[in-house]
């Protein structure tokens, strides 16, 4: 089967097209996927996960079709209890120490996959599930409840986790009054109003955060300066999650603790690595299929053109989700 491989040292990876490569040892508690597209994460060149894995294929987020069945069980469903059939059509979010998903086929467990939107392509599926996700556990997960008429500060709002997140908010919990400050590009403002959220600010404008008051929740994709600012403008009691890259300091060491929650013992403050979630992802296709949600840009790459797309992956301000297809016309 053809394979996306990442060969040499994490220094220095070199990303290669395998047309050979052996299809993956049987598991006869997962369900086999004919791959038809794959999302891309460029982040996960650095990912110490990727080279633990034998077969150094990277690959989280995928769609594709049911080629078979575990044979451990007589009824396969979905976490959410939806029957898994031979030729469903399911996307997923591998967890990142399996990966693998960039491969004619790759095994995933049941409790990860979910029904693909039929009204998305296999590409547009194949861009959603780290980026939703991110948000759906951010959102519901790690934030806790917003109160009502609660403010929700989102940075890199026209991003593909920025974008579900504000979607998110403005879907799921803006009936209670919840209002999205947006942090995004001038370029980029009227589409992320277009998304839903209530004000926008261009963080290219010098002193941006002076105008935007307090919020109840910080939701940050960007780090650096715009993470630092944003500490300002969390409630003494509020919530601020980060998933920047590079993680802040105190992300894994908890004898570190954030200089700007000095004095303010009731913030929390947050840094998670997103999990696979099938419930989650069931729940946004519904989302989608209700027209609720609207999914995210994507750029597609034919298989032969792989590399290539990697490295188009790479660029920072690129407008959408690279996505590579494994079957065409899909």
């Amino acid at each position: 089967m053809p394979a996306i491989q990442i060969l040499g040292p994490k220094t220095n990876p070199t990303i290669t097209l395998n047309p050979t490569q052996p299809l993956p040892p049987t598991d006869p508690s997962a369900v086999l996927i004919r791959v038809h597209s794959v999302g891309l994460t460029a982040d996960e060149l650095g990912w110490p996960e990727l080279y633990h894995n034998p077969t150094r294929i990277p690959g989280c987020d995928v769609s594709g079709t049911i080629a078979a069945l575990p044979t451990t069980t007589p009824v396969v469903t979905t976490s959410s209890g939806r029957p898994l059939q031979l030729g469903d059509a399911v996307y997923t979010m591998q967890p990142a120490d399996h990966g693998s998903g960039q491969a004619g086929y790759a095994y995933a467990q049941p409790q990860h996959l979910a029904h693909k939107p039929g009204q998305l392509t296999h590409a547009q599926a194949a861009a959603l599930p780290i980026p939703v996700l991110t948000a759906w556990e951010g959102l519901f997960r790690r934030a806790g409840a917003v109160s009502e008429g609660g403010r929700v500060l989102v940075t890199g709002a026209s991003g593909a986790v920025g974008r579900s997140v504000v979607q998110l908010v403005k879907r799921e919990i803006g009936g209670k009054g919840v209002r999205v400050v947006a942090v995004a590009s001038k370029g980029r403002v009227e589409e992320v109003r277009g998304l839903g959220a209530d004000e926008v600010v261009d963080y290219g404008v010098e002193g941006w955060e002076e105008g935007v008051g307090r919020v109840d929740v910080v939701f940050d994709v960007v780090g650096g300066e715009v993470l630092e600012k944003s500490w300002r403008l969390v409630r003494d009691d509020g919530v601020l999650i980060t998933v920047s890259d590079p993680p802040p300091a105190w992300a894994f060491d908890k004898s570190v603790v954030p200089p700007e929650v000095e004095g303010r013992p009731q913030l929390k403050y947050v840094y998670f690595i997103v999990s696979p979630d099938g419930e989650a992802l069931e729940k946004v296709a519904g989302l989608i299929d209700e027209g609720a949600l609207q999914p995210l840009p994507v750029v597609e790459f034919p298989l032969e053109k792989a590399v290539e797309a990697w490295e188009f992956a790479k660029q920072r301000g690129r407008q959408g989700k690279v996505v590579i297809n494994f079957v065409s016309n899909n």
